[in-house]
């Protein structure tokens, strides 16, 4: 065999490959070729000939025909201790258009999705040690505090000096039961719950994991399922419990305004509507180490809507754009909201009372969708193995309450749906909204058995299989709120009409450059030009606008209307950049006035007074060429006025 390239067979946790190599080539090749054929990132694995992998093939051999290996030899690799060998390059999911009403077949994912922009990375861990997590500033903050709730003295119960303590008065754990009561606190904070479970002794026990549904990969004992699974592969049986902790604890819009913008659309056209929150996360005083999603802001991605259904669109070119300002006021996407509407009497302004405890609070596709942007938006967590655990991501819907207004409920699935979604095995039923189904295993997914519990017609506790499974098994309440005093991050001018919301498809709601002409020209000369731009909607067109993109000049503006500083948003308004976009909206402002005057008709014209304007039958717009009808005053490709 000498001379002759030989075949060798390598198993390894992925599967079996094999690689040829000389004899005389140097065992270190043949490492490199192993590590080709499994596309690992690095060289941290051993190779064995015996099964039992208790001696290791040296790397410095000097050749491979040295080793005493035989063509057809099967090689056994094994990862180095404590270290974890993955891909050079991870995969990227697809995604795909969802209807929140619609049918259950289509998969969740829409592209238009605000998500987490960064890409994986890979983390080889040593044996038994945990990630290092990068957590959320407010949960760093929380984390250091020890969260007591300290009380007062009592003047009927406590006998002792202003400098004692007693039963009485003694700080309470943020975790007391009969606090929580007492306050109507109906489920406890994230950072209660964890210090909960690390009391006494048992900090450094805690690990928080989330379940698996899923077959694990790389058992290398039987055939590959369907054809064959084994108990150290197949997943264990799943009993779903309540959750009793919430990651967010309440969802707090900064002002009124911010809700009636995005329901003017609903008004306006009867439609359904969804939107994504764009806010920050702060402690919450409320409730002890709360968490707060406060919103600033809500972005509206393209959908088809009509009265009883909303469908996500796939491609959203302003979604980058749109978390580049975000991220640069320092927000974040917090939760998403969606309308659920009928009026009932529109000269009293009410709605139909659709949800409730008789119907149901939100329907199992609503869940499904709701469990997808959270995994889309992960928790990062130190006290779990993968780095990440639940979702902060809140759910937000505006619907008819018992006295047939409107109002908003808030909600999040819990951990245990997460992980159902992620794993493909919850599906909603046909018929029934508030029931959601556990698929069955099939040739191409195994799904594990999935039990809840609850009470039968004797009061008995009873274990069912979830098909079918309540969906309000799976949900958190989260409560909405607007503060007293409203808070403004972005200013809202008196008696001035706002920007057009972007992709909304009505007649006075477009985002063009007439409407940005027409917004701009309802402000007095002299007015701040902080006052102008101090709009989300208004950053984000300008950002994108296909006349003239201003987002690699917006930083400087973004930053003067951060810190409310009205001398450098009067300085960005008088460099170059926005002076071209000046003189275009005057430009068009000149001639919309123009063309209105040439083709008025006042009294004697016509066929006994002055001859009308009689307009061409095409032209060409000089910016961008494109030919248009000839009674066309703005061009239907750029939107700048004709020349």
């Amino acid at each position: 065999m000498v001379g002759k390239d030989l075949m060798l067979r390598i198993q390894a946790r992925e599967g079996t490959k094999r690689v040829e190599i000389s004899p005389n080539e140097t065992a270190k090749r043949l490492f490199e070729k192993i590590k080709s054929a499994f596309s690992y990132n690095s060289y941290a694995f051993n190779l064995h000939k015996d099964r039992q992998k208790l001696e290791p093939i040296a790397s410095n051999s000097k050749t491979v025909g040295s080793l005493g290996l035989k063509h057809g030899d099967l090689i056994y690799l094994s990862a180095v201790e404590g270290m974890v060998l993955t891909p050079e390059t991870p995969s990227s999911s697809s995604s795909s258009g969802i209807d929140v009403y619609g049918s259950a077949d289509e998969k969740p994912g829409p592209s238009s999705a605000i998500n987490n922009s960064s890409s994986s990375t890979n983390i080889s861990l040593r044996k038994g040690s945990k990630p290092v997590v990068g957590e959320d500033e407010v949960d760093q903050r929380l984390s250091a505090q020890d969260g007591l709730i300290h009380r007062p003295k009592d003047p009927n119960m406590c006998r002792h000096g202003d400098k004692g303590r007693c039963v009485f008065c003694l700080p309470l754990e943020p975790y007391d039961e009969n606090y929580l009561r007492e306050h109507n606190i109906k489920h406890l904070s994230f950072h209660s719950y964890i210090k909960k479970l690390t009391a006494g002794d048992k900090a450094k026990f805690t690990s928080l994991e989330d379940i698996s549904a899923r077959i694990k990969e790389g058992c290398t004992t039987h055939p590959p399922w369907p054809r064959g699974i084994c108990s150290k592969c197949q997943p264990s049986a799943v009993t779903l419990n309540r959750q009793v902790y919430r990651h967010v604890d309440n969802v707090m819009f900064e002002n009124p305004h911010i809700v009636e913008r995005f329901l003017s659309y609903w008004r306006a056209s009867g439609h359904q509507r969804m939107g994504f929150l764009f806010g920050s996360y702060e402690e919450h005083t409320d409730v002890p180490l709360g968490i707060r999603a406060r919103v600033a802001a809500i972005y509206e991605p393209p959908q088809e809507t009509n009265r009883d259904f909303i469908r996500f669109l796939e491609h959203d070119e302003k979604a980058k754009v749109v978390e580049e300002i975000a991220s640069m006021f320092g927000l974040r996407c917090v939760g998403w909201v969606f309308t659920d509407l009928i009026p009932e009497d529109t000269k009293k302004g009410t709605v139909r009372h659709l949800r409730g405890i008789h119907s149901y609070f939100v329907s199992a596709q609503e869940c499904i969708t709701a469990a997808y942007f959270q995994t889309l938006h992960p928790n990062p967590c130190r006290l779990s193995s993968s780095g990440t655990f639940g979702s902060k991501f809140a759910t937000v819907l505006i619907t008819g309450d018992e006295k047939n207004q409107v109002q908003m409920v808030g909600y999040q699935v819990s951990n245990q749906c997460m992980s159902l979604v992620k794993d493909k095995c919850l599906v909603p039923t046909k018929d029934a909204p508030e029931l959601g189904y556990i698929k069955e295993s099939s040739e191409k997914q195994y799904v594990p058995d999935v039990f809840y519990k609850q009470k039968d017609e004797y009061g008995n506790e009873v274990t069912r299989m979830a098909r079918p499974l309540p969906v309000e098994y799976l949900l958190v309440d989260v409560p909405v709120s607007t503060p007293i005093e409203p808070q403004f991050s972005f200013v809202v001018p008196a008696g001035k009409k706002p920007f057009p919301v972007e992709n909304r498809l009505l007649d006075d709601q477009i985002q063009d450059f007439t409407a940005l002409a027409t917004y701009l020209n309802q402000f007095p000369v002299g007015t701040p030009f902080l006052t102008i731009a101090s709009d989300f909607h208004f950053l984000v067109y300008i950002s994108n606008m296909d006349v003239y993109p201003l987002k690699d000049y917006i930083a400087p503006l973004v930053d003067a209307i951060r810190t409310n500083n009205i001398d450098a948003a009067n300085d960005w308004a008088a460099s170059d950049h926005w002076l071209t976009v000046k003189s275009l909206v005057e430009a068009s402002t000149v001639t919309a006035s123009t063309s209105a005057g040439a083709h008025s008709v006042g009294v004697g014209s016509g066929s006994s007074g002055s001859p009308m304007v009689v307009p061409q039958s095409t032209w060409t717009c000089s910016h961008c060429t494109y030919i248009n009808d000839g009674s066309a005053q703005h061009c239907e490709m750029c939107s700048l006025p004709r020349g």
